[in-house]
């Protein structure tokens, strides 16, 4: 298995680059912010260490490529008006570095429920709740389980461009087996997560 992820990671490094150049190429559709019934296409990065409340002594990097949906016009009061987004993330390089190993995986985030609020210049702050799974070639945390569920909630804000817009957000993730072994103290991180994308009208 861990032959397998690790040759699986290193296919996707082309197809990862390629569809970075593509972000970053420009496009006709690309609109300036998040348009109902619009998507959302984005290359990101994170990076963060454990903090109290699981096991310690933790790092993790990761990357991957989200895909979302704008689903409603903006509702909510004055400093909550927003549109909702749902979001798809495929993880192909993920690195867990705890005190006896390294370990490397794959995740896919199926759950991201998304507030996009309302613009302020080029500024647009969000938050979010997601869910995912993560497959691992070594037990995280050590001695537990190599299939893990990782929850997470972010606040961030997006950084309008002409053509793409970057984003920078603050993400608090869990990581856990869900009772999948005996095991199961779990692992709390506080991420800094950068993404370059871009916002692309309906149809």
């Amino acid at each position: 298995m861990k032959t397998e992820l690790r040759l699986s990671i290193a296919k996707t490094k082309p197809a990862v680059l390629l569809m970075f150049t593509t972000l970053l190429a420009g496009s006709m559709c690309a609109q300036l912010a998040p348009e109902t019934g619009g998507n959302e296409i984005q290359l990101w990065t994170s990076g963060g260490h454990s903090v109290p409340g699981g096991r310690s002594q933790t790092g993790i990097w990761n990357m991957g490529l989200r895909y979302g949906w704008i689903l409603t016009d903006a509702h909510g009061p004055a400093f909550l008006r927003g549109k909702f987004e749902y979001a798809i993330d495929a993880v192909p390089a993920y690195l867990i570095f705890q005190p006896v190993n390294t370990s490397y995986g794959v995740g896919l985030n199926p759950l991201n429920l998304r507030w996009d609020l309302a613009q302020r210049g080029r500024l647009l702050p969000y938050f979010e709740l997601s869910g995912g799974v993560l497959f691992t070639t070594h037990t995280v945390p050590p001695h537990t389980s190599a299939v893990n569920f990782t929850p997470a909630a972010a606040f961030g804000v997006y950084l309008l461009k002409k053509k793409r817009a970057l984003a920078l957000e603050a993400r608090y993730l869990h990581i856990s087996n869900a009772g999948l072994s005996r095991l199961n103290p779990g692992i709390n991180t506080l991420e800094v997560r950068l993404g370059v994308g871009k916002f692309h009208a309906g149809r």
